[in-house]
């Protein structure tokens, strides 16, 4: 039986993955750069696969140092929770935080699970509102902390997740080929309302807005009944909708930043641990399992191909 693999080593790999540096990744572990490479070079000797590959006077991660961290971040985290589980002076207290419906559908379940399971003693109070009413919470201190969608006009939040933001339309009516669109937003001051709105009006493509809301269960509604079209993030798209591009007549719109806020607390320990897991989260969280029109299975990248000019890609389930 082989022996297990070294906890301490996986550490430094991913933090040598997230700084993108060897030299960066020793300072964060607190031990050398020779110590570091040598960490490296003994998990490629367990693993049996090269880890890095050069790119110009630096390294990257490989396919299979791409396969290994997902795992490795698994392992660490099992190993957190584990620890956790057996603490006697676990984190226990009520911690509210906020988050807007298109995001919570996606993504909460698998913070509030981990989250739970490693702190079985704070109870969460949990807050759905768009994320300018999230942002002024978090002002007035209603809020510990909320998953909002990053603004730089807004305030400072630290950016934990980036997607496509995506032109959606019902893949049961052609309501992308009316001569004035119909359209589904959020509130005025929605930050993808205006950049839809921007890139309407720089291809110069008449359209209208039949409805608006705060309500992610409203747009999609209107989207699904095929009354509208709207523009969402990859991680809310749903069973049923149809993903437009470039070969539909749609321009490439900016990419969604989700990202984390932090209010004044007298439990940043609590926030904390929260904060560590939202993010975990969310990077162990992969996109909607997209199909074309044969049924072929559409990853990420796919995905990316469709907002080039592929047309007809939709969303029967995940």
């Amino acid at each position: 039986m082989k022996p297990p693999l070294d906890l301490d080593q996986l550490q430094t790999f991913i933090t040598i993955a997230d700084t993108g540096s060897f030299t960066r990744a020793a300072e964060e572990v607190h031990r050398t750069q020779s110590a570091v490479s040598m960490q490296m070079r003994r998990l490629e000797e367990r693993i049996g696969k090269p880890l890095f590959e050069k790119e110009g006077r630096s390294n990257r991660l490989s396919e299979e140092g791409e396969r290994l961290l997902s795992y490795a971040r698994r392992l660490l985290y099992l190993n957190r929770e584990t620890l956790a589980a057996f603490d006697d002076q676990r984190l226990e207290g009520t911690i509210r935080i906020g988050t807007p419906d298109d995001y919570a559908d996606r993504f909460l379940p698998e913070i509030m699970a981990r989250f739970s399971r490693s702190n079985p003693r704070v109870e969460l109070t949990v807050v759905c509102e768009p994320t300018p009413g999230l942002v002024d919470q978090i002002k007035r201190g209603q809020l510990d902390i909320a998953l909002v969608t990053h603004n730089d006009a807004r305030g400072q939040s630290e950016v934990v997740r980036r997607e496509p933001l995506l032109w959606v339309s019902s893949a049961n009516h052609a309501v992308h080929e009316q001569e004035i669109l119909p359209m589904a937003f959020g509130r005025p001051n929605c930050v993808w309302r205006r950049a839809a709105c921007d890139v309407l009006d720089g291809m110069s493509r008449e359209y209208r807005i039949l409805f608006t809301s705060f309500s992610a269960t409203v747009i999609a509604a209107a989207v699904l009944s095929g009354l509208a079209i709207s523009v969402l993030p990859e991680c809310a798209l749903r069973p049923g909708m149809r993903v437009l591009g470039e070969a539909d007549g749609f321009g490439i719109l900016p990419d969604c930043r989700i990202g984390l806020m932090r209010g004044q607390t007298d439990q940043p320990e609590i926030v904390d641990a929260l904060a560590r897991h939202i993010a975990e989260s969310l990077d162990n969280i992969s996109v909607p399992a997209l199909e074309d029109a044969g049924g072929v299975g559409f990853s990420a990248q796919a995905l990316n191909r469709a907002r080039r000019g592929v047309a007809a890609n939709m969303l029967p389930g995940w």
